[in-house]
């Protein structure tokens, strides 16, 4: 499976990051080898609003089938449900750390929004 996974860089040894819309970057794995497959700048971290749906897309035209990450505001939590991504709460540590824990079912799937809209995490990792 092609897992996204929020980041402060562009590496397998990157910390993660917490905020889906605004963080510096995407790195994808193959969950089942976790090698990494690329990386995804997130041109749209600064944006001044939609942030979030606009990551989604992105992430869908790339093929992603699920993202791992910290929290997800209700937009981009439905964007993401649109765009039949499935979702995982529970990051923490590295990017590897993290597909680790995917793999071993320690993440945990959500439907909905972690956050509310503009809940104050712009900035904040």
């Amino acid at each position: 499976m092609k897992l996204a996974v929020c980041a402060q860089e562009e590496s397998l040894a990157a910390e993660v990051d917490q905020r889906f819309g605004r963080c510096p970057c995407f790195v994808v794995v193959d969950s089942e080898s976790g090698e990494m497959i690329n990386s995804i700048c997130n041109v749209h971290a600064e944006a001044a609003g939609g942030a979030g749906p606009q990551c989604a897309q992105l992430l869908a035209e790339s093929g992603v089938e699920a993202v791992a990450l910290g929290n997800v505001g209700p937009k981009a939590a439905t964007a993401l449900e649109a765009a039949k991504i499935m979702i995982y709460t529970g990051v923490e540590g590295t990017v590897e750390n993290t597909v680790q824990r995917f793999n071993e079912g320690k993440l945990s799937p959500v439907s909905q929004a972690t956050v509310s809209a503009h809940s104050g995490l712009r900035g904040k990792r």
